[in-house]
């Protein structure tokens, strides 16, 4: 909305500023001194120069929205940030199970894919690092894990919940999750804590690697 406002402002307010423009209005209104051939060629320069000031204009609008995301999706830490009470930004919803026994893969594979039907995720795959506590994202998929990786010591796949989805999302796969476990850990960037204090399990407690992580 800015851009086109912007646009049309330049559009109306640039042949005020345009010396040819300025020139010939200040001149009779007549065939001798005011011929077509310059009216022509003052109107492409304020064409072509209105088109680059606004290429400029656009190019810097980008520049501060993309400066503008990535300061949203890294928040600030300082010395003791984690000891305090830093801000939750997402959730993490994981699915664990037995990635060596046919039946329960089988049926986890099942229960992703009724999650996402639920959720309306079918073309949400996440775009984002499992490490990005990502503020404002909306939810999304994670891939399936069918051996251990990253801090989980078994198979398993997750998705990205915003805050305020948490309680549909947890409630139903908490719910459904059958013979397989369930761990929601909070994103604030604090991976250690996220994973090993401020988590939660349902089903069996799965022991979880932090050493992936970097130190607090």
């Amino acid at each position: 909305m800015c851009c086109s406002h912007g646009s049309l402002l330049l559009f109306f307010l640039f042949p005020l500023y345009n010396p040819f423009y300025q020139s010939h209005k200040n001149r009779p209104n007549t065939s001798v001194t005011r011929p077509y051939i310059s009216v022509i060629r003052a109107d492409m320069f304020s064409l072509v120069l209105f088109v680059s000031l606004q290429t400029i204009l656009l190019a810097h609008v980008h520049d501060f929205d993309r400066h503008l995301l990535n300061t949203v999706h890294k928040p600030t830490f300082y010395e003791g940030y984690c000891d305090g009470d830093p801000a939750v930004y997402s959730y993490h919803i994981h699915l664990l199970f037995w990635g060596n026994n046919k039946d329960h893969v089988n049926s986890a594979l099942e229960l992703r894919e009724q999650f996402i039907k639920k959720f309306n995720l079918l073309d949400k795959k996440c775009d984002i690092s499992p490490a990005d506590p990502a503020p404002g994202h909306e939810m999304c998929a994670f891939g399936v894990d069918l051996a251990p990786a990253g801090p989980f010591t078994t198979a398993q796949y997750a998705f990205f919940i915003p805050p305020d989805r948490l309680q549909e999302t947890s409630m139903w796969m908490l719910q459904h999750r059958g013979v397989h476990d369930v761990f929601i850990h909070p994103n604030s960037g604090c991976a250690v804590y996220d994973h090993t204090k401020w988590n939660t399990f349902a089903g069996d407690k799965w022991p979880v690697d932090v050493s992936v992580f970097p130190p607090l």
